[in-house]
């Protein structure tokens, strides 16, 4: 099986949004929001990245389950060209 590089970043993106999530959550009161005109920006912005992370993941999980899927039917037989299509008997 080949190597997907959307695997590796799908999951470092999906830790580093639940870390500023969980950032985010622990500081939605803090002075330092006052800054962003009172907007969590840590949450908004790990819930970006980790829906992205999450995206990502699941792109390289179906490309691999498609993958095996293929290995283990087999190549595909190349169908003949029908005649009916051509109006031949």
């Amino acid at each position: 099986m080949g190597f997907d590089i959307r695997m590796p970043i799908g999951y470092l993106f999906t830790i580093y949004g639940a870390m500023l999530v969980l950032f985010g959550l622990f500081t939605a009161n803090a002075e330092m929001y006052k800054r962003s005109l009172g907007i969590n920006i840590n949450l908004w912005w790990g819930a970006v990245v980790l829906i992205f992370g999450l995206l990502m993941a699941f792109a390289a999980r179906k490309s691999q389950t498609r993958i095996q899927q293929v290995r283990v039917a087999g190549p595909r037989q190349r169908q003949p060209a029908s005649n009916a299509k051509n109006g031949l008997p």
